[in-house]
């Protein structure tokens, strides 16, 4: 609304250049007196320098409310985005939800902020202007009608003054929206530690960088444009200054014409930036409609809101399991799953590719809801825990864990934040990293890598197992931890997965033999049924397809 005043006094100083430029010529004609002139003169001095302080206000309150509407903008976004459910993120891709967060807010920024100025300002100019030419001259309003003014060419001088700016800006976004990519493509790990406030705080650290390159951009901007629109101005004064002196001396004859002139310029100029400003209000609206698509949103599994508990036994029940992946629901994936785990029982899930051990441990961290049927913890539905206490429950160290491209340390305190150096350490020693970490001349302090790629398959291993300990939930879901080591990683990693399952209830989906041995119990998966349950060596003496596999994987070894 400041902006807006602003706006009308740069904008009404304008309209007073044409008249101060009829006064200058058809008094100093008739009176002919140079004391006149020079206060005319002085006058439009201090009007322009009124429109170029206005000019200067105005651009910088438009702009820093379009950039603080936008940054809060892609925050809320951003949050959206991460509150979603995962069937969600199976059905998007990371590139196009970036895309919202960088081009479209990109759009709509112009749009809230140089384009709603620009016209207003311009729009401003028309009524203003064709009222004057009304007003100075009918017939020739009518032949101006007619006549296509010269466009105004911007300043080549602007343009290599806030380049730098802009290209630092640029880098800016662009790091902010490598954070957000990495982040959404590794939801399932940010979901499973339950991070997604400290992601959307990383997030919102990022695009604060930036937005203090655009204020910065802003602010040379709005000096530039007050500096120059008082200079040119101030030039041109200076002209017609000039032509009132010949008029004087009788060496020049001009009237209301010159004025007229001006204000066809006036006119013309703003008529041409409103057109172009219609194909950009179109993109504007484009752009709106998808990231208040996002926004308005409402995931069908909620990030938090539920009950809590204070003790968990980790007792697990799956009582007549159906489920279809939202993206293929024609396909049913479990079929009737009835499964009792006991608290403290390591029971580990085998099976042919395909055959649902996966989707189980999606389900018991409620990346997805089952069709029909229910997973009760502790007696008790998952649906009416609060979710993000939930997967707090609940460790996971996957086949391929990821890291973030931060500190070996940051990336062990993930799922435990306020975590002290020492338990840090603690934890490294209990998963086997301890050694190789101390090696590194950083140590703790090294940094991994985007997606941890500055470290072997067996170092990424137990760092996710060291952060899996740290977090010391009750039940532990292994899926596939030790499936693509080689054979002196896997005694690492086996050893300190041991340590990590003691007293937890633990779900061991793997194919190794070697990972499923020790087990309490183990289930045979097929077509999302369980068809065998029992332990390795009863389950060795039956004819069946645990059997089958186990010998493949010794043909085939």
């Amino acid at each position: 609304m400041l902006g807006s005043v602003f706006l009308f006094i740069s904008s009404g100083a304008l309209l007073l250049f044409p008249q101060a430029i009829r006064l200058i010529v058809d008094e100093a004609m008739s009176s002919r007196s140079t004391e006149f002139l020079n206060h005319v003169a002085v006058g439009m001095a201090g009007i322009f320098l009124v429109q170029g302080v206005a000019t200067a206000l105005r651009y910088t309150l438009f702009h820093l409310a379009g950039e603080r509407i936008v940054n809060r903008l892609r925050e809320k976004l951003y949050r959206s985005m991460l509150d979603q459910e995962i069937a969600f993120f199976d059905a998007s891709s990371s590139g196009d939800l970036t895309n919202r967060l960088a081009s479209d807010t990109s759009v709509l920024q112009s749009a809230l902020s140089s384009n709603i100025s620009i016209a207003l300002r311009n729009l401003t100019t028309v009524i203003g202007g064709l009222a004057m030419l009304l007003y100075t001259s009918p017939r020739l309003m009518l032949l101006m009608l007619l006549v296509v003014p010269p466009v105004a060419l911007s300043a080549v001088t602007y343009g290599r003054k806030v380049r730098k700016l802009g290209r630092e800006m640029q880098d800016a976004l662009g790091s902010a929206n490598e954070a957000a990519a990495e982040s959404l493509s590794g939801i399932r790990t940010i979901r499973a530690f339950a991070a997604e406030q400290a992601e959307a705080q990383r997030y919102a650290k990022a695009i604060d960088q930036a937005f203090q390159l655009a204020r910065k951009q802003i602010i040379t901007s709005s000096l530039f444009m007050g500096v120059g629109g008082f200079a040119s101005f101030a030039a041109a004064t200076l002209v017609f200054w000039y032509g009132g002196q010949l008029v004087i001396h009788d060496m020049l004859t001009v009237g209301s014409l010159t004025s007229f002139l001006v204000y066809s310029l006036q006119v013309a100029v703003a008529l041409g930036a409103l057109s172009d400003l219609w194909a950009g209000l179109m993109r504007a609206a484009g752009a709106a409609e998808r990231v208040f698509e996002l926004l308005d949103r409402t995931p069908t599994i909620p990030s938090s809101g539920g009950e809590q508990q204070e003790h968990v036994e980790g007792r697990l029940e799956f009582q007549d399991v159906r489920f279809s992946y939202p993206t293929r629901g024609d396909v049913p994936v479990i079929r009737g799953l009835d499964l009792h785990i006991r608290p403290g029982e390591v029971v580990a899930i085998v099976g042919p590719s395909g055959a649902g051990k996966t989707t189980i441990a999606s389900l018991l961290t409620r990346f997805y809801d089952p069709n029909s049927g229910g997973i009760r913890l502790d007696g008790r539905d998952l649906r009416q825990f609060d979710p993000h206490w939930l997967r707090r429950q609940i460790g996971i160290v996957a086949q391929e864990p990821l890291l973030f491209s931060t500190t070996i340390a940051e990336n062990i305190r993930y799922g435990r934040p306020d975590a002290t150096d020492a338990q840090v350490e603690a934890a490294a020693m209990a998963a086997n990293a301890h050694d190789f970490i101390s090696r590194f001349s950083q140590g703790y302090q090294t940094l991994v890598g985007e997606r941890g790629v500055q470290l072997s398959g067996g170092q990424k291993q137990r760092v996710a197992i060291a952060r899996a300990m740290l977090k010391n939930a009750r039940i532990l879901i292994l899926d596939e931890a030790t499936s693509a080591l080689d054979a002196e990683s896997e005694h690492l990693v086996k050893e300190a997965l041991y340590r990590l399952m003691g007293g937890r209830t633990t779900l061991i989906i793997a194919h190794r033999l070697s990972t499923v041995m020790d087990a309490n119990r183990v289930l045979v998966l097929e077509e999302g049924k369980i068809v065998q349950s029992g332990t390795h060596a009863k389950l060795m003496d039956e004819e069946g397809l645990y059997r089958r596999l186990v010998e493949r994987q010794f043909v085939a070894a």
